[in-house]
């Protein structure tokens, strides 16, 4: 883990921070870019890690826990304590491959909904680190996936937008509890 955040991976039995629900109209909002980054956005950063540890989850954006920050965490390997999680500021997508995948998706903002999204198989991202170091990653398979389902966030995107299988879609909805109402439908067409 890098030396400037330190979060131990386990479940808190009280996540520091909350996480807001389809339907709620703070994920619609698109996020503000992060002037600087400093102490006060690492606090974040930590308090969203020991949120998304405790809530099961592999990534987490800003919004998702009422922030309306460019900011998301992705740990693809929450079970292995060495592998430290990535803190994406400002994420921006350079380029994505031409072939897709599809893979199914879940969303800590959507418990119990699990459905299959396409997006692009790889990307090329720029972003500054926990430091505010400017970085770049090609990456693809599963971190790609949860990088670009995070950053859709950022845009006020859920990935129940972009399902296909729409009677599947309103089926799992239904049975958790969520709202067909609440999807914002979107076009596949990837750019």
């Amino acid at each position: 883990m890098s030396a400037v955040i330190e979060v131990e991976k386990k479940k808190l039995k009280k996540p520091p921070l909350s996480i807001h629900y389809l339907g709620d109209r703070v994920l619609r909002q698109p996020a503000k870019r992060v002037a600087k980054v400093d102490d006060a956005l690492r606090d974040l950063v930590r308090k969203m890690l020991q949120t998304m540890y405790s809530e099961d989850g592999i990534g987490l954006a800003a919004p998702q826990v009422g922030v309306n920050k460019q900011l998301l965490i992705v740990d693809a390997d929450p079970e292995e304590a060495s592998t430290p999680p990535l803190v994406l500021v400002n994420p921006k997508i350079i380029s994505v491959s031409k072939e897709l995948a599809t893979g199914q998706e879940g969303c800590l903002s959507i418990p119990g909904v699990y459905l299959d999204v396409v997006r692009p198989a790889a990307i090329e991202i720029s972003y500054k680190d926990e430091s505010g170091r400017p970085r770049k990653l090609k990456t693809d398979d599963l971190i790609a996936r949860v990088i670009q389902h995070e950053m859709d966030h950022l845009n006020g995107v859920m990935f129940v937008d972009r399902v296909e299988n729409a009677i599947a879609l309103t089926q799992e909805l239904d049975k958790n509890g969520f709202k067909v109402k609440d999807v914002k439908r979107i076009s596949q067409k990837i750019s």
